[in-house]
């Protein structure tokens, strides 16, 4: 049994807490049952709130993993490995959690990568790097099938459905498209999965995802392109898409210092082919 003192944010329900902290749901309630949780050694209830500045104890079989860990930090910029079930912008978010602003975005449930800014004067520095296509990001991600990919540039079209929260892939121009185009490279061909490394050349929404069951090689665990009989039997809950590089090209000069600044970031998972 673990014993973890943690400090309180901000005010919320007690399950609340524990739920934002990285606990499962099945942990939550087993913590809440036994009565695992204490304020001032007082044990809490399930509706028992906690309020910034307070500190509370938990005694656990397993410690939650944390959520993002810091790859480097600066005066200027924060980039972290961002784990499965955080949002990069609202509440409980990467923003809300360093206090800083994001400048990109990940899915809620792909992991690696994001660089977020501690000044208005970066955020704008590195936006603008962005917008330049100065900054190169590289994924990587287990998909089914075995995809024959050589690095070659694949591109496509895509439309969003805001209200559905979902994109769609197209051959060629549609009403409302956007192009988008990624280098492929298929790094590990297994029986039934591969895994692929992939150089995005433009940033939209959901593109990795949605672009790679267009071809016919879904991402394991991904719940909204993916398909459930497959991710039920690799037993795998959150999409395996990871970004595992990110490369600062070129930047303005009041943040020269970050030009040709590269972090990595690998999973277990892929470590040993990329």
């Amino acid at each position: 049994m673990q014993k973890l003192q943690i400090n309180v944010q901000k005010n919320q329900k007690i399950r609340d807490f524990l739920l934002n902290y990285g606990f499962s749901s099945a942990q939550t309630n087993k913590i809440l049952k036994n009565k695992d949780v204490k304020l001032d050694g007082v044990r809490l209830n399930e509706n028992d709130f906690v309020y910034a500045g307070q500190s509370v104890v938990v005694f656990c079989e397993e410690a939650p993993q944390p959520k993002f860990e810091t790859i480097y930090e600066d005066e200027n910029v924060l980039v972290v490995n961002k784990g499965a079930g955080i949002e990069v912008q609202g509440e409980n978010s990467l923003e809300e959690c360093t206090k800083t602003i994001a400048v990109h975005r990940l899915d809620r449930n792909t992991t690696g990568i994001v660089i977020l800014a501690k000044t208005k004067e970066a955020e704008n520095a590195l936006k603008q790097a962005f917008k330049n296509h100065n900054i190169q990001k590289k994924y990587v991600c287990e998909v089914f099938g075995r995809p024959n990919f050589n690095g070659e540039e694949i591109s496509a079209y895509l439309v969003k459905d805001s209200k559905r929260s979902e994109v769609k892939i197209y051959p060629s121009f549609v009403q409302k498209a956007v192009k988008i185009s990624a280098r492929f490279k298929t790094v590990k061909a297994g029986e039934q999965t591969s895994l692929v490394e992939v150089d995005l050349l433009t940033g939209r929404t959901h593109q990795i995802r949605a672009h790679l069951a267009y071809m016919g090689f879904p991402i394991i665990g991904d719940g909204k392109y993916g398909k459930n009989q497959i991710n039920k039997k690799f037993k795998q809950k959150y999409q395996k898409l990871h970004c595992f590089y990110l490369k600062i090209k070129k930047i303005n000069e009041n943040f020269d210092y970050l030009t040709q600044k590269v972090f990595i970031a690998k999973p277990d998972w892929a470590k040993k082919y990329i």
